[in-house]
Protein backbone atom coordinates (compact mmCIF):
# COMPACT_ATOMS: atom_id res chain seq x y z
CA UNK A 1 0.00 0.00 0.00
CA UNK A 2 1.15 3.54 -0.75
CA UNK A 3 0.29 6.86 0.87
CA UNK A 4 0.42 10.17 -0.99
CA UNK A 5 1.15 13.46 0.74
CA UNK A 6 0.86 16.78 -1.03
CA UNK A 7 1.27 20.50 -0.44
CA UNK A 8 1.71 23.49 -2.75
CA UNK A 9 5.33 22.52 -3.53
CA UNK A 10 5.69 18.74 -3.34
CA UNK A 11 4.05 15.40 -3.99
CA UNK A 12 5.50 12.69 -1.72
CA UNK A 13 4.81 8.94 -1.67
CA UNK A 14 5.31 6.75 1.41
CA UNK A 15 5.15 2.96 1.48
CA UNK A 16 3.46 1.13 4.34
CA UNK A 17 6.12 -1.57 3.95
CA UNK A 18 9.07 -0.33 5.95
CA UNK A 19 7.48 3.14 6.37
CA UNK A 20 9.77 4.04 3.47
CA UNK A 21 9.75 7.24 1.46
CA UNK A 22 9.30 6.27 -2.20
CA UNK A 23 9.06 9.59 -4.04
CA UNK A 24 9.76 13.29 -3.50
CA UNK A 25 8.65 15.17 -6.59
CA UNK A 26 8.49 18.90 -7.29
CA UNK A 27 5.07 20.05 -8.50
CA UNK A 28 6.61 23.01 -10.31
CA UNK A 29 9.34 21.23 -12.30
CA UNK A 30 8.32 17.57 -12.14
CA UNK A 31 11.82 16.66 -10.94
CA UNK A 32 11.99 13.42 -8.97
CA UNK A 33 14.58 13.82 -6.22
CA UNK A 34 14.36 10.37 -4.62
CA UNK A 35 16.04 7.31 -6.10
CA UNK A 36 13.48 5.00 -7.69
CA UNK A 37 14.77 1.64 -6.43
CA UNK A 38 16.11 0.13 -9.65
CA UNK A 39 17.28 -3.33 -8.48
CA UNK A 40 20.06 -3.24 -11.08
CA UNK A 41 21.85 -0.97 -8.61
CA UNK A 42 19.91 -0.91 -5.33
CA UNK A 43 16.30 -1.97 -4.90
CA UNK A 44 15.34 0.46 -2.16
CA UNK A 45 14.47 4.17 -1.91
CA UNK A 46 15.00 5.34 1.66
CA UNK A 47 14.82 2.49 4.18
CA UNK A 48 14.47 2.98 7.93
CA UNK A 49 17.36 1.28 9.75
CA UNK A 50 16.23 -0.35 13.02
CA UNK A 51 17.09 -1.87 15.46
CA UNK A 52 20.67 -1.76 14.19
CA UNK A 53 22.60 0.37 11.71
CA UNK A 54 25.19 -1.28 9.48
CA UNK A 55 26.43 -4.84 9.62
CA UNK A 56 27.13 -7.01 12.65
CA UNK A 57 30.15 -9.29 12.68
CA UNK A 58 28.99 -12.61 11.25
CA UNK A 59 25.46 -11.10 11.20
CA UNK A 60 24.91 -11.90 14.86
CA UNK A 61 25.17 -10.47 18.36
CA UNK A 62 25.11 -11.69 21.94
CA UNK A 63 22.77 -10.52 24.67
CA UNK A 64 22.36 -11.96 28.18
CA UNK A 65 24.26 -15.09 27.20
CA UNK A 66 22.22 -15.79 24.06
CA UNK A 67 23.17 -15.37 20.39
CA UNK A 68 20.78 -13.71 17.95
CA UNK A 69 20.93 -13.42 14.16
CA UNK A 70 20.39 -10.00 12.58
CA UNK A 71 20.95 -8.96 8.97
CA UNK A 72 22.46 -5.64 7.90
CA UNK A 73 20.46 -2.58 9.03
CA UNK A 74 17.92 -4.67 10.96
CA UNK A 75 14.41 -5.78 10.06
CA UNK A 76 12.15 -2.70 10.20
CA UNK A 77 12.70 -1.89 6.53
CA UNK A 78 10.94 -5.13 5.56
CA UNK A 79 8.07 -5.03 8.05
CA UNK A 80 4.49 -3.87 7.46
CA UNK A 81 3.83 -0.67 9.41
CA UNK A 82 0.38 0.50 10.49
CA UNK A 83 -0.91 3.95 9.61
CA UNK A 84 -2.00 5.53 12.89
CA UNK A 85 -2.57 9.13 11.78
CA UNK A 86 -2.86 10.81 8.40
CA UNK A 87 -3.67 14.18 6.87
CA UNK A 88 -3.05 15.74 3.45
CA UNK A 89 0.48 16.79 4.43
CA UNK A 90 1.47 14.33 7.19
CA UNK A 91 1.39 10.65 8.06
CA UNK A 92 2.48 8.65 11.11
CA UNK A 93 3.23 4.94 10.83
CA UNK A 94 3.91 2.49 13.65
CA UNK A 95 5.67 -0.82 14.13
CA UNK A 96 5.26 -2.84 17.34
CA UNK A 97 7.23 -5.85 18.52
CA UNK A 98 5.73 -9.30 17.93
CA UNK A 99 6.70 -12.84 18.78
CA UNK A 100 8.28 -13.00 15.33
CA UNK A 101 10.49 -9.93 15.87
CA UNK A 102 11.57 -11.30 19.25
CA UNK A 103 13.22 -14.27 17.54
CA UNK A 104 15.93 -11.87 16.34
CA UNK A 105 15.48 -8.98 18.78
CA UNK A 106 14.14 -9.97 22.22
CA UNK A 107 12.79 -6.58 23.30
CA UNK A 108 9.31 -5.16 23.40
CA UNK A 109 9.31 -1.90 21.45
CA UNK A 110 7.13 0.63 19.66
CA UNK A 111 8.56 2.51 16.67
CA UNK A 112 6.80 5.53 15.15
CA UNK A 113 7.83 7.26 11.90
CA UNK A 114 6.16 10.56 11.00
CA UNK A 115 6.57 12.41 7.70
CA UNK A 116 5.42 16.03 7.43
CA UNK A 117 5.55 18.37 4.43
CA UNK A 118 6.34 22.06 4.96
CA UNK A 119 6.99 24.15 1.84
CA UNK A 120 9.77 22.27 -0.03
CA UNK A 121 10.86 20.21 2.99
CA UNK A 122 10.04 16.67 4.08
CA UNK A 123 10.53 16.35 7.84
CA UNK A 124 11.12 12.84 9.22
CA UNK A 125 10.46 12.28 12.91
CA UNK A 126 11.48 9.13 14.79
CA UNK A 127 10.05 8.00 18.11
CA UNK A 128 11.18 4.78 19.79
CA UNK A 129 9.45 3.63 22.97
CA UNK A 130 10.51 1.03 25.51
CA UNK A 131 7.19 -0.19 26.98
CA UNK A 132 8.88 -2.59 29.42
CA UNK A 133 8.50 -1.89 33.13
CA UNK A 134 11.71 -3.71 34.02
CA UNK A 135 14.17 -4.10 31.11
CA UNK A 136 16.58 -1.67 29.46
CA UNK A 137 16.37 -1.72 25.66
CA UNK A 138 19.42 -1.43 23.40
CA UNK A 139 18.91 -0.18 19.86
CA UNK A 140 20.10 1.93 16.95
CA UNK A 141 18.11 3.84 14.34
CA UNK A 142 19.04 5.64 11.17
CA UNK A 143 18.05 6.84 7.73
CA UNK A 144 19.20 5.74 4.27
CA UNK A 145 17.59 8.02 1.66
CA UNK A 146 18.96 7.83 -1.88
CA UNK A 147 18.84 10.87 -4.18
CA UNK A 148 18.92 10.95 -7.95
CA UNK A 149 22.21 12.21 -9.37
CA UNK A 150 22.05 13.72 -11.91
CA UNK A 151 18.80 15.59 -11.29
CA UNK A 152 18.39 16.71 -14.93
CA UNK A 153 18.98 15.00 -18.26
CA UNK A 154 21.43 17.68 -19.43
CA UNK A 155 23.86 17.01 -16.56
CA UNK A 156 25.96 14.04 -15.50
CA UNK A 157 27.01 12.55 -12.15
CA UNK A 158 30.35 14.33 -12.16
CA UNK A 159 28.68 17.76 -12.55
CA UNK A 160 27.57 17.57 -8.90
CA UNK A 161 29.35 18.16 -5.63
CA UNK A 162 28.82 17.98 -1.89
CA UNK A 163 28.75 21.12 0.22
CA UNK A 164 28.77 21.08 4.00
CA UNK A 165 27.46 23.36 6.70
CA UNK A 166 29.22 24.20 8.89
CA UNK A 167 32.32 24.20 6.69
CA UNK A 168 34.79 22.46 8.99
CA UNK A 169 36.83 19.29 9.17
CA UNK A 170 35.10 16.20 10.51
CA UNK A 171 36.48 12.89 11.69
CA UNK A 172 36.03 10.09 9.17
CA UNK A 173 36.05 6.36 9.97
CA UNK A 174 37.18 4.13 7.08
CA UNK A 175 35.67 0.75 6.37
CA UNK A 176 37.65 -2.44 6.01
CA UNK A 177 35.23 -4.66 4.20
CA UNK A 178 31.87 -4.27 5.96
CA UNK A 179 33.36 -3.23 9.30
CA UNK A 180 34.86 -0.08 10.80
CA UNK A 181 38.61 0.29 11.02
CA UNK A 182 38.45 2.61 14.03
CA UNK A 183 42.24 2.88 14.61
CA UNK A 184 42.50 4.43 11.13
CA UNK A 185 40.23 7.40 11.94
CA UNK A 186 41.42 10.61 10.32
CA UNK A 187 40.27 14.14 9.55
CA UNK A 188 38.21 14.65 6.40
CA UNK A 189 38.35 17.86 4.40
CA UNK A 190 34.67 18.70 4.77
CA UNK A 191 35.69 22.33 5.23
CA UNK A 192 35.47 22.63 1.45
CA UNK A 193 33.24 21.25 -1.31
CA UNK A 194 33.85 17.68 -2.49
CA UNK A 195 33.33 16.88 -6.16
CA UNK A 196 31.31 13.77 -6.90
CA UNK A 197 33.17 11.05 -8.74
CA UNK A 198 32.84 7.29 -9.08
CA UNK A 199 36.16 6.79 -7.32
CA UNK A 200 34.89 8.60 -4.24
CA UNK A 201 33.15 5.38 -3.20
CA UNK A 202 35.85 2.86 -4.14
CA UNK A 203 36.10 1.87 -0.47
CA UNK A 204 32.31 1.87 -0.02
CA UNK A 205 30.61 4.45 2.21
CA UNK A 206 32.17 7.62 3.57
CA UNK A 207 31.40 7.76 7.29
CA UNK A 208 31.74 10.86 9.45
CA UNK A 209 31.43 11.61 13.14
CA UNK A 210 29.28 14.73 13.54
CA UNK A 211 28.07 17.02 16.30
CA UNK A 212 25.38 19.69 16.59
CA UNK A 213 23.54 20.86 13.50
CA UNK A 214 24.78 19.76 10.07
CA UNK A 215 23.53 20.28 6.52
CA UNK A 216 24.89 18.07 3.72
CA UNK A 217 23.89 19.23 0.22
CA UNK A 218 24.16 17.75 -3.28
CA UNK A 219 24.19 20.46 -5.95
CA UNK A 220 25.68 21.55 -9.27
CA UNK A 221 26.94 24.77 -10.79
CA UNK A 222 25.16 23.82 -14.03
CA UNK A 223 21.62 24.25 -12.65
CA UNK A 224 19.78 25.62 -9.63
CA UNK A 225 18.51 22.27 -8.34
CA UNK A 226 19.76 20.71 -5.12
CA UNK A 227 18.83 18.41 -2.25
CA UNK A 228 19.89 18.99 1.36
CA UNK A 229 19.71 16.81 4.46
CA UNK A 230 19.67 18.74 7.74
CA UNK A 231 20.12 16.90 11.04
CA UNK A 232 20.92 17.86 14.61
CA UNK A 233 22.75 15.80 17.26
CA UNK A 234 23.00 12.66 15.16
CA UNK A 235 26.46 11.26 16.02
CA UNK A 236 27.19 9.74 12.59
CA UNK A 237 26.37 10.27 8.94
CA UNK A 238 27.17 8.08 5.96
CA UNK A 239 27.47 9.02 2.28
CA UNK A 240 27.13 6.11 -0.13
CA UNK A 241 26.77 5.12 -3.72
CA UNK A 242 27.44 1.55 -4.89
CA UNK A 243 31.19 1.26 -5.48
CA UNK A 244 32.62 0.45 -8.90
CA UNK A 245 29.30 1.05 -10.69
CA UNK A 246 27.67 3.87 -12.62
CA UNK A 247 24.72 4.02 -10.20
CA UNK A 248 22.89 7.35 -10.74
CA UNK A 249 22.20 8.13 -7.09
CA UNK A 250 23.87 9.05 -3.80
CA UNK A 251 22.64 8.45 -0.26
CA UNK A 252 23.01 10.85 2.69
CA UNK A 253 22.38 8.85 5.86
CA UNK A 254 22.07 10.35 9.37
CA UNK A 255 22.52 7.64 12.01
CA UNK A 256 22.11 6.97 15.71
CA UNK A 257 24.26 3.86 15.45
CA UNK A 258 26.93 2.43 13.21
CA UNK A 259 28.37 -0.84 11.85
CA UNK A 260 30.48 -3.11 14.03
CA UNK A 261 34.16 -2.30 14.32
CA UNK A 262 36.76 -4.90 13.41
CA UNK A 263 37.42 -5.47 17.11
CA UNK A 264 33.75 -5.59 18.18
CA UNK A 265 33.06 -8.08 20.97
CA UNK A 266 29.64 -9.02 19.62
CA UNK A 267 27.93 -8.01 22.87
CA UNK A 268 25.05 -5.70 21.90
CA UNK A 269 25.46 -3.66 25.09
CA UNK A 270 29.06 -2.90 24.10
CA UNK A 271 28.36 -2.12 20.44
CA UNK A 272 29.81 1.14 19.13
CA UNK A 273 27.10 3.81 18.90
CA UNK A 274 24.40 1.73 20.62
CA UNK A 275 21.59 3.61 22.39
CA UNK A 276 19.79 2.51 25.54
CA UNK A 277 16.27 3.23 26.74
CA UNK A 278 15.40 2.60 30.36
CA UNK A 279 11.98 1.11 31.21
CA UNK A 280 9.10 3.32 30.00
CA UNK A 281 11.55 5.76 28.37
CA UNK A 282 11.25 7.09 24.81
CA UNK A 283 13.73 8.42 22.24
CA UNK A 284 12.94 11.08 19.63
CA UNK A 285 14.90 12.54 16.75
CA UNK A 286 14.20 14.19 13.41
CA UNK A 287 15.86 15.34 10.21
CA UNK A 288 14.83 17.36 7.16
CA UNK A 289 15.12 16.72 3.42
CA UNK A 290 14.84 20.01 1.53
CA UNK A 291 14.79 20.28 -2.26
CA UNK A 292 15.03 23.13 -4.67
Amino acid sequence: MTIQLENEKLVVVVLEKGAELASIKSKETGIEYLWQADPAYWGRHAPVLFPIVGRLKEDQYQLEGKTYAMGQHGFARDEAFEVVEQSETSVTLALTSTEETKVNYPYDFRLFIRYTLTENTVKTHYKVENPSSATDMYFSIGAHPGFNVPLTEDTVFEDYFFSFSPRKTRTTIPLQGAYLNTPAKTLAQTNTDIALSRHLFDNDALIYEVKGENIFTIQSEKNNYAVSVKFTDFPYVGIWSPPKTDAPFVCIEPWFGIADALDATGNLKEKLGIRVLTPQEEFQAEFDITVR
